[in-house]
Parts: C-alpha cells; structure tokens; sequence
C-alpha cells in the first residue's frame, strides 16, 4: 500500500494533477511548454514534476539544455486505470482545456527550439 499512497500523495497538488493529465493527453513534453500551458515559471513546473518522479508517475529524458517528461510505464493495473482516467476522465475540465490550449499556442511558439 505504500506504493499506493505515493502515488495518490504525488497527485495530491493541483498543478502536479494537471501536469499528469496533460502528459497523459499528450504524451512526452517539454518542461517549457508545460510551463507555458499552467502558466507558471520554469523552476515551478521543474520541482512539481521532480517530485512526481519521485513518486514513480514520470519519467524524463534530457535532449540537449532541455527536460523532457511523460507518464511512467504502467507498472500495475492501478497504474494502467489512473493513466486512463487522467487521459479520458479530466480531458473535458475546464482548466484542463485552458491548459492545453495554451500548450498549443507553445507548441506554435515553439519556445523550447529557440533558447
């Protein structure tokens, strides 16, 4: 159950959730853009996602200067349900679509390809 608990207590924070719902929806993404998507400072988005990563939710790959995250591989079919429900169940939440909308206005900035 410990595992359990780390889990649930890594999503426990509203941005870590919406970080989470938005690597489930788009899969492998820069810390930039998912900074640019919640608005929020680089160093912000960095920390809640190190700690997702302590949790076991994300895993992160370095290309050059940048960090790149994505939901963990499911492990268990805890893991495979919560993976599912971020992806379908909170897709339609208002904030998560402010999120991703600004996630895709990102991507067209492409920040990340200009630093």
């Amino acid at each position: 159950m410990q595992e359990e608990a780390a889990l649930f207590k890594a999503l426990s924070d509203p941005t870590r959730l919406r970080l989470a719902v938005l690597l489930a929806i788009r899969g492998e993404t820069c810390v930039c853009d998912l900074a640019a998507a919640l608005d929020e400072p680089d160093y912000k988005i960095s920390r809640h996602l190190g700690i997702l990563r302590s949790g076991g939710l994300v895993e992160a790959r370095r290309e050059g200067a940048w960090m790149y995250y994505r939901l963990s591989e499911d492990r268990t079919d805890l893991e495979k349900c919560l993976h599912d429900c971020l992806r379908e169940c909170l897709t339609k939440h208002p904030t998560v679509r402010e999120d991703q909308n600004r996630l895709q206005d990102a991507r067209r900035g492409a920040k990340c390809d200009e630093r």
